[in-house]
């Protein structure tokens, strides 16, 4: 059995199983596609295939885009690592943090340094994600901010929603996955004086030949997008009409410009492949130059303090603790053997993010390889706590085991 037939017929058992409704995989290897596996339905009410150019919500692989863009900006020099966002953003230049991260919102001390870009960069800001924590920050986010994907909050008002909203750690001193990239994307616009989506197509997605990615999904291209799936309470697959926690809706209004940098786009297989072949290039793909070779590799190398690795944290579990760091925008891969595939798994200095609705990749420059996972498998954290869903995680870790073979 050939690689590609032997992880079409695993991807089919997940699907025949009900585990997930459909994925689409790519494997770039020696300097071109190697094979894609394509199956089952990218859209339960139609009961459509999954197609090579079937269009996916990526969710958090949205971060690194964002975060090659931002720092194309700061390769010109429009801003420095260890520079305070208040130029940028005035609004938060006067931040409390709360003593505890799960404790009273009137239990605060002054930010004891601004937050720069590098903290932004590197998740280092003290912003969080509220629904990652069960204290009352949960409630106050999102009674402030509003949905993370679609929300009726224009890009500066939903800034100084943020400036009234305690901090969880002080600026720099630990990794807190969240809102960080979704600050940085707004503050690019800023720089720049166009919206995000803007920015992101005339400096990444031009450029890349990505055609087909963006924060909307132009009418005449919708046919191929992916339908929102998910689980009911039995943990059987089912259409949804949002996202989970609401945070995305089914269809977005032509007037709503929020765009989320870290969990808004959407994209494909070849696409995503133009972009993660930056971390191949050293910052260049097919003579097209993103990022200065000692750009891309410093957004490919650990940023983060061994105790920073030792106590992060997403949802319960120890992210960095072993096998990986985190550069900007990306884990990397630091001990091989000690590496989890959902994050990523290859040499040392192998990269790649995850989404939260199953997309997954990694880009190993050691042996010029590229692994891509699309699919669509919304589940609530609820949904996750008990079980359901997490097919898809399974179907990963088989598709880069065989991928890797």
């Amino acid at each position: 059995m050939s690689q590609q037939d032997s992880i079409e017929h695993a991807l089919r058992a997940y699907v025949d199983a009900g585990a997930l409704a459909g994925a689409a995989t790519l494997v770039w290897r020696g300097g071109r596609v190697a094979h894609t596996a394509i199956v089952g339905r990218r859209d339960l009410v139609t009961d459509l295939p999954v197609e090579r150019d079937t269009i996916f919500r990526i969710a958090s692989m949205t971060k690194p885009l964002t975060t090659v863009a931002a720092l194309i900006l700061y390769d010109e020099g429009r801003f420095a690592l260890d520079e305070p966002i208040a130029r940028l953003a005035p609004e938060l230049a006067r931040l409390r943090v709360l003593r505890d991260p799960n404790g009273p919102l009137d239990q605060t001390d002054a930010a004891e340094r601004p937050i720069t870009f590098g903290d932004l960069l590197t998740h280092r800001s003290g912003l969080t994600y509220g629904e990652f924590h069960r204290g009352p920050i949960s409630r106050a986010c999102a009674q402030a901010l509003g949905g993370t994907m679609d929300n009726a909050l224009g890009p500066d008002e939903w800034i100084s929603r943020l400036a009234t909203l305690p901090l969880i750690d002080q600026p720099g001193a630990g990794f807190h996955y969240g809102l960080s990239t979704d600050l940085l994307g707004f503050l690019i616009a800023r720089l720049e004086g166009v919206s995000l989506g803007v920015v992101l197509e005339r400096r990444v997605f031009r450029p890349l030949g990505m055609r087909d990615t963006g924060f909307v999904v132009p009418r005449e291209k919708r046919a191929r997008r992916a339908g929102l799936c998910g689980f009911d309470a039995e943990g059987k697959l089912t259409a949804l009409t949002a996202v989970p926690g609401g945070h995305a809706l089914s269809e977005r209004p032509d007037d709503m410009t929020f765009e989320s940098g870290g969990q808004g786009l959407w994209s494909t297989l070849d696409d995503y492949l133009a972009f993660a072949r930056l971390f191949l290039g050293r910052g260049e793909v097919d003579g097209v130059r993103l990022l200065r070779p000692e750009t891309c590799a410093l957004m490919a190398s650990n940023q983060l303090t061994s105790d920073q690795r030792r106590t992060a944290r997403m949802l319960g579990r120890s992210v960095f603790a072993a096998g990986h760091g985190y550069g900007m925008g990306v884990a990397v891969v630091m001990e091989p053997e000690k590496a989890d595939p959902l994050t990523c798994r290859g040499g040392v200095g192998t990269v790649g993010w995850p989404g939260a609705y199953g997309g997954w990749w990694q880009a190993d420059p050691g042996d010029n390889s590229v692994l891509i996972f699309l699919a669509h498998n919304m589940v609530e954290l609820p949904q996750m706590a008990s079980g359901i869903g997490l097919g898809a995680w399974s179907a990963i870790v088989e598709f880069h085991e065989r991928a890797s073979a």
